[in-house]
């Protein structure tokens, strides 16, 4: 069991080049301004079932900061963590100055970010309990123009995804991958709600991948009238994301579960999704089997809930390969304790 563990650890290996190191990946979404607040309590202690058609209530948040964020910002940030060649599409306003910087200072691409004048950068106000349930406002500003960027502008282009952006972009965006035969991941993301059941079939049509998190998932299946099976049958793979209890890959007529992994610190969810994406992305790009790209993509979850912020984890490929091997090295050790007690 042990030389399985060994064989699978160096199969995942981070240095090893599989496919398209350098493939440039194109990450369609929203860069945001988010201004982070954390609630001391739980909100359903606060919210009474039988009032909630009539909810008035107001949460106090000693603790609040602002920091880059967006579905867009926080994919990209993470796979260059992993050595990845992100490609940034996106539409800001006018206050997006602090942020170039912020870009430029992680060697970034902003090619491809537009800037809308007139416009505010987009905004998202979330408020987090101590059970990690959010409740997000958000301002699209100049995102509602993303459509003002073409895929086709965009060169050496070997995989994307179409992340919560601009409704009009998002149909856009998604139609040119199509054209151009990018393979993409649909990630409908807190946006799923702007599309009708017929809407989301026609991305799921042309879509390569599909990752949605278990609430979406559920949406996803009530307004399309179909099963997480039969959506996992019109795509290469459907990835249901489980918070803290991992995730589910739908692909290959199999399901893969991929358990979570134990986070050293657990201070801030906000961005875990995208950390996830990244992980997802890069072992897609690289070639890599489900279980392994699923336990990367766990592995970047992990390490960004240790740290507040979507942007604000600081780790080295060469961290994030000795986290991956030692989750590797752990699950082994576990299953064979597990044999020899049966």
């Amino acid at each position: 069991m042990l030389a399985v563990g060994r064989q699978a650890l160096d199969n995942a290996d981070l240095h090893t080049i599989a496919i398209g190191l350098d493939m440039r990946i194109l990450i369609c979404g929203s860069m945001a301004f988010d201004t982070i607040m954390v609630f001391g309590d739980k909100f359903r202690n606060h919210i009474l079932p039988d009032k909630i058609h009539m909810l008035n209530i107001c949460f106090l948040v000693p603790e609040m900061r602002r920091e880059f964020g967006g579905t867009a910002g926080n994919i990209a940030y993470n796979l260059k963590l992993l050595a990845g060649e992100p490609v940034i599409m996106a539409t800001v306003g006018d206050d997006f100055a602090g942020y170039t910087e912020w870009l430029n200072q992680h060697q970034l691409e902003t090619t491809h970010i537009k800037q809308i004048p007139g416009t505010f950068t987009p905004q998202a106000y979330i408020t987090t309990d101590q059970d990690d349930n959010q409740i997000t406002a958000f301002h699209p500003g100049a995102m509602s123009e993303c459509h003002q960027n073409s895929v086709h502008d965009a060169q050496d282009i070997g995989l994307a995804i179409i992340a919560p952006d601009g409704r009009e972009g998002m149909f856009q965006h998604a139609r040119e991958c199509h054209e151009k035969g990018i393979p993409f991941m649909f990630d409908p993301g807190q946006g799923l709600p702007m599309f009708n059941g017929e809407e989301l079939l026609f991305f799921i049509e042309l879509a390569t991948y599909v990752a949605v998190n278990d609430y979406e998932a559920q949406l996803l299946q009530e307004m399309t009238g179909l099963t997480l099976e039969q959506i996992a049958e019109k795509v290469k793979a459907l990835i249901v994301t489980k918070g803290a209890q991992g995730s589910t890959i739908y692909a290959d007529g199999q399901l893969y579960e991929i358990p979570p992994v134990e986070a050293e610190e657990i201070l801030d969810p906000t961005g875990c999704g995208d950390a996830y994406r990244a992980g997802l992305l890069y072992g897609i790009s690289q070639g890599w089997d489900w279980t392994v790209s699923g336990r990367l993509a766990s592995v970047m979850g992990s390490i960004k809930i240790a740290s507040r912020g979507a942007q604000n984890h600081k780790v080295t490929r060469e961290e994030i390969q000795h986290i991956y091997s030692q989750v590797l090295v752990n699950e082994t050790l576990s299953q064979h304790t597990e044999e020899a007690n049966a």
